[in-house]
């Protein structure tokens, strides 16, 4: 492990500058029935509320509201439906000072969300199912995540056929990039995921943390979501509700690699293992 990422790296939101010259944690906050982990537990404005108080106190510094479950072979919802679910609750967790991120693929969404108070747009979809969201990024002034992924959740499993994943995940991840600038949002404002469990396999998932450094040479910052994956079941034999130490020991990999953001369920165990992660590349560059 001989990575790390630039000592002053920022990324700018539509409100602020986030340093990432240690670990930046983003809580998910999943309001959908059939999220693959947290499903049916936030549905109402006050759960959710409660748990991204408590993913504050324990340390997250992004909380991430997704109200469409991207899960494999997910059922997709309506507009309608995923406005309904994540604008109240966008609404009522900006009280805990935190920047918000809205999760989702649609641009209509998007700028709901960001009118409602949001500051970051992340598109597991890497800002390719809905023509508009380039667009709708470069206008609204957020900052966006572009994860990668092959077809839909319905269908993404199948997509997994990789000769060099690394490579491949990082040409695409590029060309998604690419299309953003031309867009015109700034460069500062773009952070990569190389899409952990989307259209990938175990052995794939591995294969893009062992290599980070691929993603790292395009020149923005990574984020990574192992938590709670597949891949880390096949590994430990946990069922997912007991994979938090897996997942914060995927984190701690990826960091030492070079990653800087992480998107996690359990904020808090993570936290504590990134704190220790941090302190070493501190102590190796200072």
């Amino acid at each position: 492990m001989t990575s790390a990422p630039p000592a002053a790296a920022h990324w700018r939101t539509a409100r602020r500058s986030l340093a990432l010259d240690r670990s930046i944690i983003a809580g998910i906050l999943n309001i959908t029935p059939d999220s693959f982990s947290d499903g049916g537990r936030h549905l109402t404005v006050a759960a959710a509320l409660a748990a991204a108080r408590a993913m504050r106190e324990q340390g997250a510094a992004i909380l991430d509201v997704g109200g469409e479950s991207t899960r494999p072979n997910a059922a997709p919802v309506s507009e309608a439906e995923e406005i309904a679910r994540v604008i109240p609750v966008v609404e009522a967790v900006l009280g805990e000072e935190l920047p918000v991120s809205i999760d989702t693929r649609r641009a209509s969404v998007a700028r709901a969300a960001v009118r409602a108070g949001a500051e970051i747009v992340n598109d597991v979809s890497g800002l390719a199912f809905d023509p508009s969201m380039a667009d709708a990024v470069a206008e609204l002034g957020v900052g966006v995540v572009i994860m990668h992924m092959r077809g839909e959740p319905g269908t993404m499993d199948a997509e997994a056929n990789y000769d060099d994943v690394a490579a491949e995940v990082a040409a695409e991840l590029e060309s998604r990039r690419d299309a953003a600038l031309r867009a015109g949002v700034a460069a500062d404002r773009i952070v990569l995921d190389p899409g952990l469990g989307f259209a990938k396999r175990s052995e794939h998932n591995l294969q893009v943390l062992a290599r980070l450094s691929v993603f790292l040479g395009l020149g923005q910052p990574i984020m990574v979501g192992p938590s709670r994956k597949r891949f880390l079941g096949a590994i430990t034999g946990r069922g997912v509700e007991d994979r938090d130490a897996a997942t914060a020991a995927a984190c701690v990999a990826a960091r030492m690699l070079g990653a800087s953001l992480f998107r996690v369920h359990d904020v808090g165990g993570s936290k504590v293992a990134l704190d220790v992660a941090d302190a070493i590349l501190s102590a190796r560059h200072g």
